[in-house]
């Protein structure tokens, strides 16, 4: 387990990690306890695709998704994508990293406060998530459960202005 509390936590562009520790990191059944939508396997082809997709709303919106770093160590992956009109916030940890979630979350906040382009930011988690009080402490608020790409989740929202 890493210690929460004691090491940089930095953000980078996805083609920096390497393949193996993506693979590694979305195989693992714990990640995908949480991820209604994780039903195929991870393979280098897939990681490609993926980080692809994730490079593209870079070039599309000017922001995307990170490689989360602490102390240089590859911890998971997130950020922000655009989602019509809004901004969603999306955190995948490797389970040995779980710890810095709210660390991660609190800069990657603080930074979509200082983006004229983010009022705010939504967060879609799915029912299977019980401990919200991270969302709450935020300032987050419930907004309703909806449906996407056919699995349920429960959407929250977080002013930023």
């Amino acid at each position: 387990m890493i210690p929460a509390q004691k090491q940089e936590i930095t953000f980078t562009r996805l083609p920096e990690i390497s393949p193996d520790a993506l693979i590694a990191h979305m195989s693992d059944p714990r990640v995908a306890e949480h991820m209604p939508l994780l039903t195929f396997e991870w393979d280098r082809d897939m990681v490609a695709k993926f980080v692809a997709a994730k490079e593209g709303c870079w070039r599309r919106d000017g922001l995307g998704h990170w490689a989360f770093l602490c102390d240089g160590s590859y911890v998971g992956w997130g950020g922000f994508q655009r989602e019509g009109d809004e901004w969603d916030f999306g955190l995948v940890l490797r389970p040995d990293a779980f710890g810095l979630g709210a660390r991660i979350a609190w800069k990657a906040i603080a930074f979509a406060r200082a983006d004229d382009r983010i009022p705010f930011v939504t967060f879609l988690l799915p029912p299977s998530r019980r401990n919200l009080g991270a969302l709450g402490r935020m300032g987050a608020e419930f907004v309703e459960e909806i449906e996407y790409d056919g699995a349920r989740f429960l959407k929250f929202r977080l002013d930023t202005a």
